[in-house]
């Protein structure tokens, strides 16, 4: 399969050229095919090459020294579910490290040249602290807040996307129980809702009873999820602002991309 890399430069492109050059050599059965963009010195610029790499789903390499280019290819590589490799960054970092007296070392550099790396970081606890309606007075500060019941994957969900940058929380609906008040005032472009066919969650109910030793009560019984999903997608439904996910037999990939191009349409 023939793999597209995008280099990307603010000046002529010739030291990821040979970056990648180098690399390279250790896949040689793999076919790749570069596209060298290069003087990227505006927003519009990266806009237009973030656009042709993710119609033909390249990765992306780049020298770009701006700080604004920067940020703006890191979080538009994200909004796309691009990888994007910052060339120039990491060595930047570590050489300010190393000369302390460097007139560019100074406080929160290395934090800003390694922005997405801790961008993962905290995306990924934020995530786990906010997950299964945790600290749900917080929500106004999550990315995109996932609503669904029991096994509809709001967790996977979420733990794959924070590896990705995203702060994710999610919300547990249960039968009779009302959802937190505050996730009607957040904004509707954030709140996914996931939902699947009764028969689909019934067997995968079924597999976690059995693992509990079948002491999880009617968990797992036909006429309560149908009975719960319904009720999910009352509350869905009253709020129609807010995009509804079918997850039913999708990878955890395919639901992301789903949710993220939705994001990308609001």
């Amino acid at each position: 399969m023939l793999q597209h890399v995008f280099i990307v430069s603010d000046g002529t492109g010739r030291t990821a050229q040979q970056a990648l050059k180098a690399a390279l050599v250790q896949f040689e059965f793999t076919k790749v095919k570069t596209h060298l963009w290069t003087n990227v010195r505006s927003e519009q610029q990266v806009l237009e090459f973030i656009y042709e790499a993710y119609r033909i789903r390249a990765l992306i390499i780049h020298t770009i020294v701006s700080k604004k280019l920067r940020n703006l290819v890191l979080e538009q590589g994200r909004l796309h579910d691009l990888v994007t490799i910052d060339l120039m960054g990491p060595l930047l970092a570590q050489l300010s490290q190393k000369f302390e007296t460097s007139p560019t070392a100074k406080p929160g550099l290395f934090h800003t040249l390694n922005k997405a790396y801790f961008q993962r970081i905290e995306a990924i606890e934020f995530t786990l602290r906010h997950d299964d309606g945790q600290r749900v007075e917080e929500l106004d500060t999550a990315d995109i807040v996932l609503l669904g019941v029991s096994r509809t994957f709001k967790t996977p969900v979420s733990v794959y996307m924070a590896h990705k940058g995203w702060h994710v929380a999610n919300i547990p609906i249960i039968l009779g129980f009302p959802i937190p008040d505050i996730v009607y005032k957040l904004s509707h472009k954030s709140v996914f809702c996931l939902t699947t066919y009764s028969s689909n969650l019934i067997a995968l109910r079924s597999i976690r009873d059995k693992h509990l030793g079948g002491l999880t009560g009617n968990y797992s019984d036909r006429v309560y999820v149908q009975k719960e999903l319904n009720y999910a997608l009352r509350i869905f439904k009253s709020n129609p602002n807010w995009t509804i996910v079918n997850v039913t037999q999708k990878p955890i990939e395919e639901i992301s991309s789903e949710i993220l191009s939705n994001l990308r349409k609001k």
